[in-house]
């Protein structure tokens, strides 16, 4: 899975605000499900952990595969909530009948808590992208890949008013054995991806329709941004996808857990 380096400029004002947060916080032919293998590297005891009730443990391996059967697709949007373009994509996905799993950047979440609860409301699903979506966390320590995911867990849960993310997914795809373990504790099944649409570099709303329909073969997680710079693409490519995909006779569903 590749890791994104556009944008670096908004991510490094993402990053800045979640440091302070952070030190304030106490803590898958049918298509193939890529599975890492899980190795001893699991949380420890002494992890940080949280909302520690009702939490039941899923699967560490990283999850592609879609509840929706053979010809269902996963449509995932990235980096949110923002002001302008999740309100836009919720509106495609409402015209079309389609719902999405929305991996959240804590911060994000914790600034528009408003547009967390109308994602919920829409009947979609929520996802943990990091509290400063850093793309090099398989390399810190693992407590700060704890403190990154825990406490995105908690400030995307406080937004939505209770509901908690179902699922998670490593800015980048910087997993780490630790990591997927870790978010499987807590009842979020490690999300990877089997297209990457690329409209993070906004590449023209074509180059973004094309990706999706070469690249759908590959496996049926997309990958979409709504946040992170000007979305436009990201929308109208939408708009011109769903019913497209509607018309082959695919199904949009949600991830296996």
């Amino acid at each position: 899975m590749a890791r994104h380096s556009g944008g670096a400029g908004w991510y490094g004002k993402v990053v800045g605000a979640a440091l302070g947060v952070t030190l304030l916080a106490t803590g898958a032919s049918v298509w193939t499900a890529q599975a890492g293998a899980v190795n001893s590297s699991s949380p420890k005891a002494g992890a940080p952990t949280a909302h520690n009730s009702d939490v039941k443990r899923v699967a560490a391996t990283i999850a592609h595969a879609s509840q929706a059967g053979a010809r269902g697709i996963n449509l995932t949007i990235d980096d949110g909530p923002d002001p302008v373009w999740t309100p836009q994509v919720l509106d495609v996905l409402r015209e079309f009948g389609v719902k999405a799993t929305f991996c959240m950047v804590g911060t994000q979440a914790q600034a528009h808590s408003d547009l967390v609860k109308k994602v919920v409301a829409a009947g979609h699903r929520l996802c943990d992208h990091s509290v400063s979506h850093d793309t090099a966390m398989d390399k810190a320590s693992e407590t700060y890949q704890s403190k990154q995911i825990l406490d995105a867990e908690r400030m995307i849960t406080k937004a939505s008013g209770g509901v908690r993310p179902m699922y998670y997914r490593a800015p980048g795809g910087a997993f780490t054995p630790y990591s997927r373990n870790l978010a499987a504790s807590r009842g979020m099944r490690p999300l990877g991806w089997n297209v990457d649409t690329k409209d993070f570099e906004r590449p023209g709303t074509d180059a973004i329709v094309t990706t999706v329909e070469q690249e759908l073969p590959n496996g049926p997680t997309l990958l979409f941004h709504d946040a992170g710079g000007d979305r436009t693409q990201t929308v109208e490519a939408l708009r011109r996808l769903l019913p497209r995909l509607k018309e082959q006779g695919y199904t949009f569903g949600f991830p296996v857990r």
